[in-house]
């Protein structure tokens, strides 16, 4: 059987594993929140000690701590920052409002350690989890601190793995430049566009999406520490706000900057759910993009097989050889999680009531689970999806020799009423606009839209000859 010490909070005892560095109200919070068996995501642990560990500077050169008590507090947050003790972090994303249970956990968690540092004993608690390490604070503005420094501390990654997988649309982009292919709109056959063209699209669809998530995260950099409770300042030295938005911004090597209204600050979460949206934004731009490559390298033999996607993994367990577009699968999986981590976001953000919001515990969740999610299947989608798939240049061109849309460039020469007659009647006879058109030039049945003549097979050929130029720029 496991050990067990007892500590003491407000309520009574508690029964805590006698090595664990967390206490009473942590193992409160086990014990009442058994709930989905996921743990806090490594985001909210960091940017929690980030914060301990800057208040025990401020709140040091402020007259407020004592130099020892500080130092212990630094180390042993600097410790969790390093991430020495991700298992001393058991609580359930879902627990009591307001994050209380993360917020005292990360206090016990420091607080034991800087008591060992001391040369204390595990509960001794010479640093205090409240009086010491939560000094200056209140869950209500240490939470919705760290949700924005958690988000702000994989910002950079997330815009990387997004530069790649442009850069490789990009690529993709230039490697097909000269294939013409079959447009299509409505699932329906268009006119021509070079598949350069799509590809081209795709990355700059993702380029601006990058851009509205570097945009959205600006409004993260803006800190409500020092609001305490409920945005007054309560217990707070009067230049602990500006001294911590300073100090945090050493740590991070963030931009950060003064809330000009802690009250607000604290009330609202409208800048976690405007950088949540610009993730769901991005999901919904990957989801289609996956759904075209599906679309694209469908059959091969019965589907339109204009793209070959890398074989990474056998399609089936009893059609053998089939091999089937398993990472655009996974992507467009992984974004619809996303988009429902967005809708949770979404609803949490609009349930706060007057001076704070409770939901931020799920908040900070799923914002780190979108990044998390979004971060590695994007990865996954570049390296083995996109940068590793081929053209197939025969079949594209194959499909565009047989669209009867094609017509609408003869549109300037014979008018919309003669080129829907050659549609219908190419599809009548299972042949091509370009063999029909010719043929009723040759027979002098086509007449040009605006002047009284027969159009000539030379002006038909002249335009249709070469289809590049009907694809534009």
């Amino acid at each position: 059987m496991t050990t067990t010490r007892i500590e003491h909070d407000s309520l009574g005892d508690v029964h805590v594993p006698a090595e664990a560095l967390y206490g009473a109200q942590t193992q409160r919070a086990v014990e009442n929140f058994p709930i989905s068996g996921l743990k806090p995501r490594r985001a909210f642990v960091w940017s929690m000690a980030v914060i301990k560990r800057a208040a025990a500077e401020v709140n040091r050169d402020l007259g407020l701590l004592d130099a020892e008590r500080a130092g212990a507090i630094v180390r042993a947050a600097q410790e969790v920052i390093d991430d020495k003790w991700r298992d001393q972090f058991p609580v359930d994303p879902f627990q009591a409002g307001a994050g209380t249970s993360h917020n005292m956990n990360t206090n016990e968690v420091i607080a034991n350690r800087a008591t060992q540092l001391m040369g204390g004993k595990l509960g001794e608690y010479r640093v205090h989890p409240n009086d010491h390490v939560n000094m200056s604070q209140s869950t209500n503005d240490t939470i919705p601190t760290a949700i924005r420094l958690g988000c702000l501390w994989r910002l950079d990654e997330l815009l990387a793995v997004l530069k790649n997988l442009s850069d490789a649309l990009n690529e993709k982009a230039t490697e097909f430049d000269d294939i013409i292919k079959s447009g299509r709109t409505h699932l329906q056959d268009a006119v021509p566009v070079r598949l350069g063209q799509e590809f081209g699209a795709y990355a700059k669809a993702v380029e601006r999406d990058a851009q509205r998530i570097r945009y959205a995260a600006e409004g993260l950099s803006r800190l409500g520490i020092g609001g305490t409770a409920v945005g007054s300042g309560l217990n707070a030295h009067p230049q602990y706000h500006a001294q911590m938005v300073r100090k945090l911004s050493e740590l991070t090597g963030f931009r950060l900057r003064e809330s000009d209204n802690l009250f607000e600050t604290m009330q609202s979460m409208s800048d976690a759910a405007a950088f949540s949206a610009s993730i769901r934004t991005l999901a919904l731009t990957l989801i289609r993009i996956a759904n075209d490559f599906r679309l694209l390298s469908s059959g091969p033999s019965t589907g339109l097989d204009e793209i070959q996607l890398p074989a990474v993994q056998p399609g089936s367990s009893i059609m053998p050889g089939k091999v089937n577009p398993v990472m655009a699968e996974m992507l467009n999986m992984a974004m619809f999680h996303v988009v429902g981590c967005d809708a949770s976001v979404a609803l949490a953000a609009q349930a706060g009531q007057l001076e704070l919001n409770v939901m931020m515990p799920v908040i900070a969740y799923e914002l780190f689970e979108e990044m998390q999610i979004t971060i590695e299947a994007v990865r996954a989608f570049t390296d083995k999806a996109v940068r590793g798939l081929s053209a197939n240049r025969e079949k594209a061109e194959g499909w565009l020799e047989k669209n009867a849309i094609i017509v609408t460039a003869l549109n300037p020469l014979i008018g919309y009423a003669q080129g829907a007659a050659l549609v219908k009647e190419a599809l009548k006879r299972d042949t091509t606009v370009r063999a029909v058109a010719v043929e009723q030039a040759q027979a002098g049945r086509l007449k040009h839209r605006d002047e009284d003549r027969p159009v000539s097979v030379d002006e038909i050929e002249s335009v249709l000859s070469n289809l590049r130029h009907l694809t534009g720029n």
